[in-house]
């Protein structure tokens, strides 16, 4: 069934007019006609028409395990009815609960936990801590990566459209990155032998002090269009980054969770142990929550005090600890590896029919095709990709977008669909791409 937007009065154009009057200009929303969302269950949607939609982007990334799991709600309703908040200054159950289940599940020796309430906030707990025991003020991004809305979060980050107005970039410098369908040396893997990852060095001695205090990075770059480094390339960066003194701090905000398949954190794939995990979005299955989880010699190294109204909130507490624990009964590790893996080949073999997808990546329930006007050339297709995800929305599909360009069709469905969901959202996704023409 196609589902177009309604042109005649009703209840989405009276939120969406209240929305442009009452919120700022700068938030803005998908589609011509924005979605005017009224609730949900599981991998599914519906409009405050009645309209209801396949979502395959939860939120960006952030229902991990369905809309209001009800393994999940049910904790959060009885943690509301019970204690709701009391700020970092007063210890809780909930929040000592979930410390020690992420202690358990964190590689290596990653055990200490500090909570904030976005991942924006995790980002910059992390710098400050690295700035604090490293050798140095430097800090070395990837462009084309995202770190959060912050000044000091958009000065990390590497996209001119994220990075408007009031950027702290002082002691940031930002290495070229694992692309390699547009490969910024103009080279082809794998015989260029990951030389992105040897720019890192190469950056470090010509654009730093010659010593870091940490090099950042997400293990699969979400707002920049889920671009998936080579399985070399973390090993390599993480070599360079020890030899110049620096904390390797993994941005797990999008890949967390068990997003990427198999393992709990995203740079597990690359068989690297971070110094420093930062983590939100999935976390609670979209309660407001985010974390910085290091090891008791860095954690005891942050000077002066600090506290978080919000972070370690109870009910955020008592969510993600939910989140985990339904991981866990549910085995969905493997779901999302076995299921997102089929996911994957079925977005392969649409490449296979369409000229207008240029290449397919991704890990897990984090998989992406780019689109493109010509592929020998490469040419970016913006355009298509917002008319591709107009017509997705009318045949009751949601994906996501992203990708410095604004090509790329981003899509993260919850970790516990079936391969039955997924045949259905590449039924969806087939339908609109024939809808969809070159102009």
């Amino acid at each position: 069934m196609t589902i177009e937007p309604k042109a005649t009065a009703s209840r989405s154009e009276e939120v969406i007019r209240k929305h442009k009057e009452y919120l700022w200009p700068a938030v803005t929303n998908y589609y011509r006609q924005p979605l005017v969302a009224d609730h949900a269950s599981m991998q599914y949607l519906w409009d405050v028409e009645g309209n209801r939609y396949l979502d395959f982007f939860g939120g960006i990334v952030t229902v991990g395990v369905g809309h209001c799991n009800p393994k999940v709600t049910s904790k959060i309703k009885a943690q509301v009815d019970k204690l709701q908040h009391t700020s970092t200054l007063f210890p809780n159950e909930a929040i000592v609960g979930l410390a020690e289940k992420l202690a358990q599940i964190t590689p290596g020796k990653l055990q200490k936990s500090f909570f904030t309430s976005s991942g924006t906030e995790a980002n910059e707990a992390a710098i400050m801590l690295a700035r604090m025991v490293g050798p140095s003020y430097d800090v070395v991004a990837l462009r084309h990566g995202y770190a959060g809305s912050s000044a000091m979060a958009k000065g990390v980050t590497g996209q001119a459209a994220w990075r408007k107005s009031g950027v702290i970039g002082v002691g940031v410098a930002h290495a070229v990155i694992p692309y390699c369908y547009r490969c910024p040396l103009h080279l082809k893997y794998p015989e260029c032998g990951v030389a992105c990852a040897n720019d890192v060095e190469n950056l470090i001695q010509t654009g730093t002090s010659g010593s870091i205090a940490a090099f950042i990075a997400e293990p699969i770059q979400g707002v920049g269009g889920f671009i998936t480094p080579p399985p070399e390339y973390f090993k390599i960066v993480y070599r360079i980054v020890k030899n110049y003194g620096g904390l390797f701090i993994s941005d797990e905000v999008q890949t967390g969770f068990g997003r990427t398949g198999k393992k709990w954190f995203g740079i597990e794939q690359w068989e690297v142990t971070p110094d420093i995990i930062t983590c939100a979005k999935s976390m609670a299955n979209g309660v407001p929550v985010g974390a910085t989880i290091t090891t008791a010699e860095l954690a005891g190294k942050f000077q002066g005090l600090t506290i978080s109204t919000f972070g370690g909130n109870p009910v955020t507490s008592v969510a993600a600890r939910a989140v985990i624990e339904v991981i866990e009964e549910e085995n969905l590790l493997e779901n999302t590896h076995v299921v997102g893996g089929y996911l994957g080949k079925k977005l392969e073999e649409l490449k296979d029919k369409y000229t207008l997808i240029g290449d397919v990546r991704g890990m897990g329930m984090m998989q992406a095709i780019e689109l493109v006007r010509d592929r020998a050339t490469k040419e970016p297709a913006p355009v298509e990709t917002t008319e591709l995800m107009e017509r997705a929305r009318a045949n009751g599909l949601l994906i996501g977008k992203g990708g410095l360009y604004g090509n790329v069709i981003r899509m993260a469905p919850p970790m516990n669909i079936s391969k039955a969901d997924v045949d259905e959202g590449i039924r969806l996704l087939h339908k609109s791409l024939g809808e969809v023409s070159l102009n």
